[in-house]
């Protein structure tokens, strides 16, 4: 009898060290991830033509959630945002569904030395802080994507793609009207990288990317259905390296 008393008190003791050590662990992963996390949003905004456009207005999808909210729509709203050239008359639009930036250019001059062969791209860059984990796994339901996604269809990845990641094409819209040459090209393209980083024992990652582009020729007056991919679930999404977003 006492043999087992003293079996079944050593297991108790192994199960309780092992409790303990185990809820250390756990708080120590929790403690070191949200003490070294950081996540940040990667925004692109590139307008390339070969020749000069006139009397141009833009309406461009900003990256938004579903509430219509982003660090890039705060920028953009403060005035803020690096890379607007001052030339530039900018407005956000709300419509309800999607947000949109109207820029007002009446002159963009292609300057000398670019052309057909070595086009003039006028490029807006930045890399903007988060409050909150992002979403990288979901970013359609949950992080800022471009305007009325449609035709949403999950195709191959590409490349080497890691085991959890999934790949999607999709159209939205843009509004360009501008005077040009008959055989000006015009290509406008955004892309937005939403990152979280953080370092438990060593450095991992996990992220979304999602890019529209176009291409126009000569003069436009109207809207533009546009092509875009997105990528998600990229990078690091296992325990104890990642905690999903609160």
């Amino acid at each position: 009898m006492d043999r087992i008393i003293k079996i079944t008190l050593g297991l108790l003791v192994v199960i309780l060290g092992a409790t303990i050590a185990y809820a250390a662990f756990t708080g120590y992963v929790t403690i070191t991830y949200e003490a070294t996390k950081t996540s940040t949003y990667s925004y692109t905004l590139d307008i390339t033509t070969d020749h000069t456009l006139t009397d141009a207005t833009f309406f461009i999808p900003v990256p938004a959630d579903s509430r219509g909210n982003s660090p890039i729509v705060s920028a953009y709203s403060a005035k803020v945002m690096p890379g607007i050239f001052e030339s530039w008359q900018t407005t956000l639009f709300d419509t309800g569904k999607e947000t949109l930036l109207k820029i007002q250019i009446p002159l963009l001059t292609v300057p000398a030395g670019y052309g057909p062969d070595n086009p003039y791209t006028l490029s807006v860059q930045a890399d903007l802080p988060s409050e909150t984990t992002i979403d990288t796994v979901n970013p359609v339901e949950a992080s800022p994507v471009y305007g009325t996604i449609r035709d949403l269809k999950k195709v191959t990845c590409s490349g080497s793609p890691s085991a959890s990641m999934e790949c999607f094409t999709f159209t939205t819209s843009l509004y360009a009207d501008y005077t040009a040459d008959p055989n000006t090209a015009l290509t406008i393209k955004s892309g937005v990288t939403g990152t979280n980083r953080w370092t438990v024992f060593e450095p991992r990652s996990n992220e979304y990317t999602t890019d529209i582009r176009v291409l126009m020729h000569g003069g436009n007056h109207g809207w533009e259905t546009v092509k875009g991919t997105l990528m998600s679930r990229i990078g690091s999404y296992e325990y104890p390296f990642y905690i999903p977003p609160s």
